[in-house]
């Protein structure tokens, strides 16, 4: 019997520390996975080198670039499960991508896109849980795309009040940033303690520029 994927069944999961992955895009199968050491990384003082600094700068002047909060969320999702050379299978299978795109429309889930020219070329997205944040998944179709979307995403969590920032796992793309790990019980403990604190996403009001200023002022 194929598991259905609600978004009440994920809220629960991703609160006991577990999130789901397809074993191919083709595959109806679900499995729970539940790492033994989680991969977090700091929200106020994530490691942002110098060179992407000056990137994300550089891209707040061109008028062709624009970073946006949930207009594409599903082609973010498609994104992400696009097969390429160094990654020739992917996680993210129909029932996994119905399942986000509910709870995008619930409130739950969120993207960060990367838009140049008026195309997407990059960005990430995840799901919300009060003041925690579960990234999932990133792609870039451009040079710093999905780095340019995560300072944002940091950016943006940090004004809002969020208190964790989970990336699962530990990868090479994520360890520039300072990523690191901490024990699944110890991880439990810690969105048991923040994850009813109201932490607000969508900083209505602020532009992607102020937020961005705040965030890095504040960093010195």
């Amino acid at each position: 019997m194929q598991l259905v994927l609600t978004s009440e069944l994920l809220l629960q999961a991703y609160a006991m520390g577990l999130f789901p992955m397809a074993y191919s895009a083709g595959s109806p199968f679900i499995h729970w996975v539940c790492p033994e050491m989680r991969g977090q990384l700091s929200i106020p003082d994530m490691h942002i080198p110098r060179s992407l600094k000056k990137a994300v700068r550089q891209s707040l002047k061109k008028p062709s670039i624009e970073i946006k909060i949930d207009t594409a969320f599903e082609d973010v999702i498609l994104g992400c499960a696009e097969v390429k050379d160094d990654r020739p299978e992917t996680w993210i299978n129909d029932q996994i991508l119905d399942a986000f795109i509910n709870l995008h429309e619930e409130g739950h889930a969120h993207s960060v896109e990367y838009w140049e020219d008026g195309e997407l070329m990059g960005g990430l997205y995840g799901l919300r849980l009060g003041s925690v944040f579960c990234g999932e998944s990133m792609f870039s179709r451009t040079a710093n795309a999905s780095k340019i979307a995560l300072v944002h995403l940091a950016a943006r969590l940090w004004k809002g009040g969020f208190q964790v920032l989970d990336t699962q796992f530990i990868n090479d793309h994520l360890e520039q940033f300072g990523i690191y790990e901490v024990p699944h019980k110890e991880y439990l403990s810690i969105i048991k303690s923040v994850k009813d604190i109201k932490a607000d996403f969508y900083l209505e009001g602020f532009s992607e520029k102020k937020i961005l200023d705040e965030y890095f002022a504040m960093r010195g």
